[in-house]
């Protein structure tokens, strides 16, 4: 038991004498500031929902670090949505002058993150990058003109971070995504005709899995029910996400299910339709 408490020590003891306030400073000391980091910003955000936000991108030293500072400085601040450029191991006060500093925003710049779908995804670039969302609305509505032979672009938006020149356009934002997906497939040896199956499956995965490591757990529980010799489910796959996603509930917040979600006959409800939904899920 002491070696155990010894070993937790030396792991963890720093974070949580700086989350108790105890020990050594919540700040990184000044002057040791380096690299970049990128964090985003969304309405309604405030110092403590942005205080973790800046702790998981390596800016500061605990994920309490920037609400502490703003609340025993009096410090007033309106946190305004985008994506900001900062540094890493900066101090709660240079963080907050950086906010400040108009050059900081990065006004042509999107984060998307993993999960989200195409309307989610679409709000995303909207707020950050500026483009009224009857344009992109207008930009995804016929797939076709990116290559996509779906019906709809969900699935084919890549989470990642895009820097965009100014003035861009919608449909340059939406095609410089798909295609950053269609690379990502081709790297991945993903046979052009088999690209919306992958996606598919990959989306299931997303939202079904708890963190990483649940990916190909997921992807096997997928496969096997699958298979045609499977007598136990008869390859109906039977993911909340995707019957959650068919009545539009899969942004509610919630893990389990509605009574409509696991009855609606839509194309996306595994729990009544055998093999994969229609498409992707997000």
């Amino acid at each position: 038991m002491v070696g155990g408490g010894f070993a937790l020590w030396n792991t963890y003891g720093e974070r949580v004498q700086a989350f108790f306030g105890t020990g050594e400073s919540l700040d990184y000391e000044a002057g040791m500031a380096n690299g970049e980091a990128r964090v985003t910003i969304v309405s309604g955000d405030t110092g403590e929902s942005v205080s973790p936000k800046m702790f998981d991108a390596g800016v500061t030293k605990a994920s309490n670090s920037l609400y502490k500072y703003m609340v025993n400085n009096s410090v007033g601040f309106t946190f305004q949505p985008g994506v900001y450029k900062l540094q890493k191991q900066m101090t709660s006060e240079a963080v907050i002058a950086a906010l400040r500093d108009p050059a900081t925003r990065l006004d042509s710049s999107v984060q998307l993150r993993e999960g989200l779908t195409l309307k989610q995804s679409l709000d995303a670039i909207s707020e950050q990058a500026g483009i009224p969302r009857a344009d992109l609305d207008a930009a995804v509505a016929d797939p076709s003109q990116y290559g996509v032979a779906a019906s709809t672009l969900e699935g084919w938006i890549f989470p990642a971070t895009y820097d965009f020149d100014d003035g861009v356009t919608a449909k340059d934002v939406v095609a410089r995504m798909v295609q950053r997906t269609v690379q990502s497939l081709d790297q991945a040896g993903v046979p052009e005709a088999d690209r919306e199956r992958i996606l598919t499956i990959a989306s299931i995965i997303e939202r079904e899995a708890r963190a990483p490591d649940d990916f190909y757990k997921v992807s096997r529980v997928i496969e096997n029910r699958l298979q045609p010799d499977n007598v136990e489910t008869h390859g109906l796959l039977q993911m909340d996400s995707t019957a959650q996603y068919g009545v539009g509930e899969i942004g509610a917040g919630s893990s389990s299910s509605s009574e409509n979600a696991l009855t609606s006959d839509n194309p996306w409800n595994t729990y009544i339709h055998p093999g994969l939904p229609i498409g992707p899920i997000a």
